[in-house]
């Protein structure tokens, strides 16, 4: 008959892994005192382990994104004469392989790449 007991080894090592993970949080809060400066703590503690991840971010919005410019109509046309350009001369096909996945072919060499248009 197997038996297993490791409670008191387990409340020790619980112990550990809470001290363990007040010491990170008390030296990430001290270094993140800086102003807008956010601090993510994920601890993660098994029965003779502890794994602790602190992730430092400026404040604000994180999912705000720069979004570019939009095109003058001299770069849309110059944009639309290079793929028309590309087009011609790389005659892009798909075609069904015996999986049943497309797989793109082209008329001349490098146009997987995207050149060709300036060639």
């Amino acid at each position: 008959m197997l038996t297993s007991h490791p409670a008191e080894a387990s409340s020790a090592t619980r112990l550990v892994a809470r001290v363990g993970a007040a010491l990170v949080v008390s030296v990430v809060s001290l270094s993140s005192a800086y102003a807008e400066t956010v601090v993510d703590l994920s601890c993660l503690a098994a029965a003779k382990s502890l794994s602790c991840v602190a992730q430092m971010a400026t404040g604000g919005d994180p999912y705000i994104r720069v979004v570019p410019q939009a095109l003058g109509e001299a770069q849309n046309a110059q944009l639309a004469a290079r793929e028309r350009k590309w087009m011609a001369r790389c005659h892009p096909v798909t075609e069904r392989d015996n999986y049943g996945v497309a797989r793109y072919h082209y008329a001349a060499r490098g146009c997987e790449y995207g050149l060709g248009a300036d060639q």
